[in-house]
């Protein structure tokens, strides 16, 4: 089946292992192995996404062009040899216990993909080869953009040396313009301050981000003045004698401490306005230097466009600064702008530039973000039926009716369409959905729903030709990975308190998706990428007068977003939801059977 030219992309073996599969250049399907195994953020061989992928496609490994692994492991391998001697007798302990690793698999982990490849029985795949991991960032950037050239900005922790990497990408060609490298990075910067606040490193940050609107950037000065050198041309260094990461061992110590007046905060102990102080200052540096790297980006490309990607890029409050800015005229972020995409960035790359055939999609080429599993409603129904769950299918208007008016009413729905989206973000595919007008609301999801901290904001989808009465939105945003305030129109009350006592004020007349500085992370909707999900709004709108509502992922804490009905249906009987819809399938939690499970599940959730 060579007729089509099928390239595979995985990333593994870090965090957020992902597979993705691209034909002719454009994405077909991709997703995390995460959700298969319901292993948050599985750093594993990535065998269930591969298998999926290859489904979606109708092939097997014998039809694929190529194998593309995300990263050199070879160069990766030299610098934790190079950190480690930097480090000197300190760093010994624990490069005893990574050693092995690296001096056995991990040296060639380019012959680990082949043998689990093999293993899979789907026939004989193409030997993998690498490329860089800010690369694979910058392709999954540029190449499914709309744009024919652009400025590409790529910003995260650390791939095999470079942290920061500025491209500039025109038709199928991406050439690396600039770049910071290790251990100079805004990623484990953002990082050391997730952990000092008491948040898991590698999942924690969007509390830190959520959190930082609570306090005031009392620190921000300090920060710049001793941890992290910020210069006119983009470019920053860190105070590394303030950090600990170069020795393995820990994020930061007791010079990083010293500066804040104490200790990190333990995990799951008392927020204090403290850690509230300190995210709002790390949050306002952070945007400071996304700002001057986009603004170089800029100015070594000359470009109008600019395309982001990178874990920092996944924080949307600096996104929305870049947005305001100016400085560009129109923003493009990878929706799986983490290392999963990379996945996808290593397939495109290999396809594109080996082939120098690239014709930008508009809106996007990556179909709204949905590539991975879906199911009919003959597969749904005969969940259903075989399980003996109370439902009723309906009809498009007559379900679109029904869920609008429980929505009205004050239900929280799970919503359970299409095909599962690619990254960190619920769209509206897997999604759970609130009134935003509901006072209540927010609270009500968190504990209730969620099992999440109390302060933790909601994101409002919108359709998009309404989304500037509502919204101070610049551009589309249909990733919902830019912070936009909300418009003058619907704030009520005195300027709000940045502080955590504010958590329940009402701040707009969307109070369950307006945070503390009166901001919200908007999803434009339209029928173009999202069919149902857009027309459910338009029904709320037509019922209500209201276009928005609230979107939240369709998992708990400590959970990877849904997949399957029966990982839905579980999720919906384990909470607070009113309602749950499948396809076309109507579900209302009180007519269903009590779930009989033999342990206190809520127990077994891990911390995040």
């Amino acid at each position: 089946m060579r007729d089509r030219d099928y390239h595979l992309g995985i990333s593994a073996y870090y965090h957020d292992s992902a597979a993705a599969l691209v034909r002719d250049g454009v994405p077909v399907a991709a997703a995390q192995e995460e959700r298969f195994t319901r292993r948050r953020h599985d750093s594993s061989f990535p065998a269930n996404a591969v298998r999926f992928c290859l489904a979606e496609a109708g092939i097997g490994l014998s039809d694929l062009a190529s194998v593309t692994y995300y990263e050199r492991p070879d160069l990766k391998f030299r610098r934790t040899l190079s950190s480690f001697a930097s480090a000197g007798p300190r760093a010994i302990g624990a490069f005893g216990r990574i050693a092995p690793d690296w001096f056995g698999w991990k040296r060639d982990a380019l012959a680990v993909v082949d043998g689990e490849l093999a293993t899979l029985g789907l026939g004989t795949a193409p030997k993998a080869r690498a490329i860089e991991h800010h690369r694979s960032h910058a392709a999954s950037a540029f190449f499914p953009s709309p744009f024919e050239s652009a400025a590409v900005l790529c910003i995260d922790g650390v791939g095999e040396w470079h942290t920061t990497t500025i491209w500039h990408g025109k038709g199928s060609a991406l050439e690396l313009v600039n770049s910071v490298s290790y251990p100079h990075s805004l990623g484990l910067l953002y990082s050391a301050f997730t952990s000092f606040c008491g948040f898991k490193v590698d999942s924690g940050e969007y509390k830190l981000m959520g959190l930082a609107p609570y306090g005031e950037p009392r620190y921000a000065d300090l920060i710049r003045r001793e941890i992290i050198a910020l210069r006119p041309d983009g470019s920053f260094t860190l105070a590394l004698d303030k950090f600990e990461f170069l020795r393995g061992e820990r994020m930061i110590g007791e010079a990083f401490a010293s500066l804040f007046g104490g200790p990190a905060r333990d995990p799951e102990s008392k927020l204090t306005q403290r850690e509230c102080d300190i995210a709002a200052s790390i949050q306002a540096v952070t945007d400071e230097a996304v700002l001057g790297l986009a603004r170089a980006a800029k100015e070594m490309t000359g470009e109008d466009a600019l395309c982001m990607a990178g874990g920092v890029a996944l924080n949307c409050v600096s996104n929305g600064h870049v947005s305001r800015s100016g400085l560009f005229s129109r923003l493009w972020v990878q929706p799986a702008a983490g290392d999963a995409g990379c996945a996808l960035g290593a397939a495109l790359d290999t396809a594109i530039t080996g082939t120098g055939r690239r014709v930008p999609a508009q809106p996007d080429a990556m179909k709204g973000a949905y590539l991975g599993p879906d199911f009919s409603d003959e597969e749904i129904v005969a969940y259903l039926e075989e399980a003996g769950h109370a439902h009723q299918r309906m009809p498009e208007e007559d379900l679109l009716d029904a869920v609008s008016r429980h929505l009205e009413q004050g239900a929280v729905v799970g919503w359970f369409q299409g095909r599962m989206e690619f990254g960190p973000r619920a769209l509206g595919a897997r999604s759970i959905l609130g009134d935003p007008r509901n006072t209540e609301m927010q609270r009500t999801m968190n504990l209730k729903i969620k099992y999440r901290e109390s302060f933790r904001p909601f994101a409002p989808s919108v359709l998009e030709e309404d989304a500037a009465e509502y919204f101070e939105v610049r551009e589309e945003s249909p990733y919902m990975l830019v912070v936009s305030p909300v418009a003058e129109a619907i704030r009520v009350g005195p300027t709000p308190r940045r502080s955590l006592g504010a958590i329940n004020e009402v701040r707009s007349t969307l109070p369950s998706i307006t945070h503390v500085d009166l901001s919200a992370r908007v999803q434009t909707v339209t029928e173009a990428r999202s069919p149902r999900y857009a027309r459910l709004l338009r029904r709320f709108k037509a019922l209500t007068g209201c276009p928005v509502l609230v979107n939240t992922s369709f998992n708990v804490r400590g959970e990877p977003i849904v997949c399957t009905p029966q990982e839905a249906y579980r999720c919906f009987m384990r909470t607070e939801m009113d309602v749950l819809v499948l396809g076309s399938c109507l579900l209302v939690k009180a007519e269903q059977a009590p779930l009989v499970e033999d342990v206190d599940w809520r127990a077994e959730i891990p911390l995040d």
